[in-house]
């Protein structure tokens, strides 16, 4: 079950492959930003079944996603680089 401040990865449309953080949950959809194309001000609207989760996060982007404080593209883009440095290490996605 994908919900708020999860890792997920695209797997269908223009943006299949690319990372993005779960910003909001809505039943069959998810509103993903990544902090790059999709900014917080403007997420993405995403069927959950065109998602494949990553991990669940326990960064400081996340935690403050979850508490509701104040976060800026570039946390999560810093966030979403280090997922992938650590996914690429392991063999990629």
């Amino acid at each position: 079950m994908i919900k708020k401040s999860d890792i997920v990865v695209s797997t269908a449309g223009r943006d299949e492959g690319k990372l993005f953080f779960v910003m909001e949950e809505d039943g069959e959809f998810a509103y993903l930003a990544n902090g790059r194309e999709r900014k917080i001000e403007s997420p993405k609207k995403k069927k959950i079944k065109h998602l494949q989760f990553i991990s669940e996060s326990e960064c400081r982007a996340a935690e403050k996603l979850r508490s509701g404080e104040k976060l800026t593209n570039s946390e999560i883009r810093r966030a979403l680089s280090s997922v992938d440095r650590q996914n690429g290490d392991e063999g990629g996605m």
